[in-house]
């Protein structure tokens, strides 16, 4: 059975709860056994995220934005050089069974978007881009499915009941 897979996105630049908030979520998909992809970058959530997953003994992927392998987020298992830039989202949303957005800018919300126009899940997590965003994400007049959570161990909570919803995990 194929490994489920969550996805991290968040800013390049964060704020320290931010980061804190990153490193402990990459710590809980460690320690429920997902893997752990990010952006790759050795900067801002995706590696804190990375740093987390790794300090739990947990599989970290990253898709970069640049076809630069030695610009990889420091502890990556698995380093994906796209050279795509920004198109390099769709990588990361499709790859993902459920997105967790951390606070970020126009490439968090563009990730956030394409995966609610993809059917992929989202919990937001202390983040909240606003109802009127989100719903208008939806992919073909459905509303996507997505939450607001407060804090990483509720934001584990959500994927897995959407894990569950989707039969990729255990209720």
């Amino acid at each position: 059975m194929r490994r489920t897979v969550i996805g991290i996105m968040g800013g390049s630049q964060a704020d320290p709860r931010t980061l804190e908030l990153a490193e402990d979520m990459g710590r809980l998909i460690a320690g429920r056994g997902w893997v752990l992809l990010s952006g790759g970058r050795p900067t801002g959530v995706m590696q804190a995220s990375v740093t987390g997953a790794r300090r739990a003994g947990g599989l970290t992927v990253g898709v970069l934005f640049d076809d630069d392998r030695e610009g990889a987020a420091e502890g990556l298992d698995i380093v994906i050089p796209t050279g795509m830039g920004a198109a390099r989202n769709v990588v990361n949303v499709l790859a993902s069974d459920v997105v967790v957005a951390c606070r970020g800018n126009g490439g968090t919300l563009s990730e956030i978007a394409l995966a609610l126009r993809f059917a992929r899940p989202v919990v937001l997590l202390d983040f909240d881009p606003g109802r009127d965003f989100l719903d208008s994400c939806a992919a073909g007049g459905v509303p996507g499915r997505w939450s607001l959570a407060s804090t990483p161990a509720e934001a584990a909570d959500q994927v897995a009941a959407y894990l569950a919803e989707l039969g990729r995990e255990p209720a």
